[in-house]
């Protein structure tokens, strides 16, 4: 499957905000975005007036590169979403927070989104007592995910267990970090979801 494979902080320079690519690196002084807080390029220092159309192309962009998903799947969450009862715009980032490797980074199991995806597609995690390599499955309700014993030890997930203190985790979930594993106690809103994103200008993209 085509996926971006160039610097992840080049991104983050793109959509002038801060999309955490890179793990603890994100919340130190090395950061790319707050080094350099403009758009990379040659032109990159310049500012130009921009369109509502690239307003909301922004904000469309942001949100995917955030969570690491294609066009073709973020269409696709979005039109679940509208056909969702609610509300559209909240209904799509509700899908994307739901999903297993976003679930595994919010638990503290990895340092990003792309590196629990990783490790997803590795098969060291156990849904439910079932071994799962599909990054994109949707938890539920009470769903449970526990690291498998044999890779309890790696140097991976310790790394991240040392640093989930930066983040911290949402109240959605519920993490026993001595024995690797969590729960999904209730489905996320979107007030659990800090982020500064205006999902509204999604919604105005896609209703053209």
């Amino acid at each position: 499957m085509a996926r971006y494979t160039g610097p992840k902080c080049r991104l983050c320079r793109r959509e002038g905000a801060k999309l955490f690519l890179k793990g603890d690196r994100c919340y130190t002084d090395k950061c790319a975005h707050e080094r350099r807080p403009y758009a990379p390029g040659q032109h990159g220092r310049i500012r130009k007036k921009m369109s509502d159309y690239a307003i909301q192309l922004r904000e469309k962009q942001k949100v995917r590169r955030m969570y690491g998903v294609l066009e073709e799947q973020f269409r696709d969450y979005f039109h679940r979403a509208d056909l969702s009862k609610g509300v559209t715009g909240a209904n799509l980032l509700m899908f994307l927070e739901r999903r297993l490797d976003n679930v595994i980074y919010r638990m503290g199991f990895a340092n990003s989104r792309d590196q629990a995806r990783q490790l997803v597609r590795h098969g060291i995690f156990l849904l439910n007592g079932r071994r799962v390599n599909v990054p994109s499955l949707l938890v539920r309700v009470g769903d449970e995910i526990t690291v498998r014993e044999k890779n309890k030890k790696s140097p991976v997930i310790a790394e991240a267990q040392q640093v989930i203190a930066r983040r911290g985790n949402p109240a959605w979930v519920e993490v026993d970090g001595e024995n690797l594993k969590g729960k999904v106690t209730t489905l996320p809103t979107r007030e659990d979801l800090q982020f500064p994103i205006n999902e509204q200008l999604i919604v105005e993209l896609y209703s053209k």
